[in-house]
């Protein structure tokens, strides 16, 4: 039977632009995320993330965007995803030090973002804030 871990990330959106992290060792850019404590719901674990990973406070939308799963040191990590918009970016936050924080385009988020279940969501989250509507024809 497999060993799986329950995460929780926020895709911290502002002004059109989606906030990115790289990754602990630096390789990759991610959004914040990490596991859920006990005790914690799936929610406050993707606000402190976006806090401690990336210095930004805001709120979440009140359903998460969906899910994806990644594969991390022989573990399936299972990742509860939501959108957050984000009412300030602080310069000074925990892990100011191991992390670079970058405001991007959705399509450069996507072009950064490794994982395909996450760039699903990542349009997902943009989709949503931005509807698509029609384009009226003129006489």
């Amino acid at each position: 039977m497999p060993i799986w871990v329950r995460q929780a990330a926020a895709i911290p959106v502002r002004d059109g632009r989606v906030c990115l992290v790289t990754s602990s060792s630096g390789r990759r850019w991610v959004v914040p995320k990490g596991q859920i404590d006990p005790g914690h719901t799936a929610g406050e674990a993707a606000l402190v993330e976006a806090w401690e990973e990336a210095g930004l406070v805001g709120a979440l939308d009140t359903e998460p965007l969906g899910s994806y799963a990644y594969e991390k040191l022989g573990r399936e990590l299972h990742v509860l995803v939501y959108r957050m918009t984000v009412t300030e970016a602080r310069d000074e936050w925990p892990e100011r030090d191991l992390r670079v924080r970058a405001w991007v385009t959705l399509d450069e988020a996507l072009d950064r973002i490794e994982e395909p279940g996450l760039r699903d969501l990542l349009r997902l989250s943009f989709h949503l804030k931005h509807p698509i509507r029609p384009v009226l024809a003129t006489a």
